[in-house]
């Protein structure tokens, strides 16, 4: 080519990823095909995770025989099932979990204000009582972990109260 005048366009040694494009750039792409949880791209009615990065693969995924047949399968249950990644699975349990610290360290507080020993916690009245009447009352634990665990929350938090109403 060069003997005739004519130069070769030079190489490119790039890559053929699209460097910026995020999930949810293919989610609004591709519509409820896909959806978008903790940075991964889920095929919605496969639950499988897709390489967002390529939209080869995408589309590739979208063709197969699997997704034609689940997706039909998905369309005929007619319920919407996403998967999400274990951290934000996690973040739904730890609200019910500060739910279950504010009733325990409420119900020590109530016992203390009230001078009701903690051991009265473990009779079964009382039991039968708090996981009847009470939400989330059936998680309040034994007299012993009480002691150990929420007592001393308590305490602090009682003291510094009393420190600062001295001020």
């Amino acid at each position: 080519m060069e003997r005739f005048g004519v130069k070769s366009t030079p190489s490119r040694n790039r890559s053929k990823t699209a460097l910026y494009v995020t999930p949810q750039d293919r989610v609004t792409e591709f519509g409820s095909e896909l959806h978008e949880d903790g940075g991964k791209l889920f095929c919605t009615s496969c639950n499988v995770v897709l390489n967002h990065v390529r939209k080869s693969a995408i589309n590739d995924h979208l063709k197969s025989k699997t997704h034609t047949k689940r997706k039909a399968e998905f369309e005929e249950q007619n319920v919407r099932k996403k998967q999400r990644t274990l951290t934000a699975s996690l973040q739904c349990n730890s609200t019910a979990q500060t739910e279950k610290t504010s009733v325990i360290q409420d119900f020590v507080k109530m016992c203390l204000e009230a001078n009701i020993p903690l051991e009265k916690a473990d009779h079964p009245a009382v039991r039968a009582f708090l996981s009847r009447y009470v939400k989330n009352g059936s998680l309040i634990p034994k007299s012993d972990q009480l002691k150990k665990a929420y007592l001393p929350d308590g305490y602090d938090n009682e003291n510094q109260l009393i420190n600062t109403e001295d001020r």
